[in-house]
């Protein structure tokens, strides 16, 4: 049997706690017709405003294949709209449609109750400092040698 290591697992941990707030959330995402990749998009969009493809990849953890055919079939959609950069017809930025900010205003009403039903149930103590620790996480892993 090989040595116990010293500290436990975090990113299986965080790992886990991702998959049981999604089961939380995933009825909404289903009830609107939208994937959890999809939804990293459109919620983002709708908070940053239009980005870059390679800008959504980096902030929604979704590889670059993957998001690139995800947003052929959001734009086949009418769920988001490609424009090309006047300075450099290179790049694109991506942005929200009108039907796609309909479809955040019609999920919002219960995104919002189940955040509210998850505050009651943890706190909204334990909430305010589970968003700092990970930002704090996050800040500091990423300062790490590679």
């Amino acid at each position: 049997m090989s040595p116990s290591f010293h500290h436990r697992n975090l990113p299986h941990l965080l790992l886990h706690a991702r998959e049981t707030l999604m089961a939380h959330f995933r009825p909404v995402l289903n009830e609107a017709g939208v994937t959890e990749q999809q939804w990293r998009v459109l919620r983002t969009l709708s908070e940053t405003g239009p980005m870059e493809p390679n800008q959504i990849a980096r902030q929604c953890q979704i590889l670059s294949p993957s998001l690139t055919r995800m947003l052929a079939g959001m734009e086949q959609a009418g769920l988001i709209r490609r424009e090309r950069q006047e300075t450099d017809q290179r790049r694109q930025a991506i942005s929200l449609t009108e039907r796609s900010h309909e479809l955040i205003e019609r999920m919002r009403p219960e995104v919002d109750r189940r955040y509210r039903l998850l505050e009651e149930i943890i706190g909204k103590e334990l909430l305010d400092r589970l968003y700092a620790d990970i930002d704090a996480l996050t800040e500091r892993v990423r300062a790490l040698p590679r």
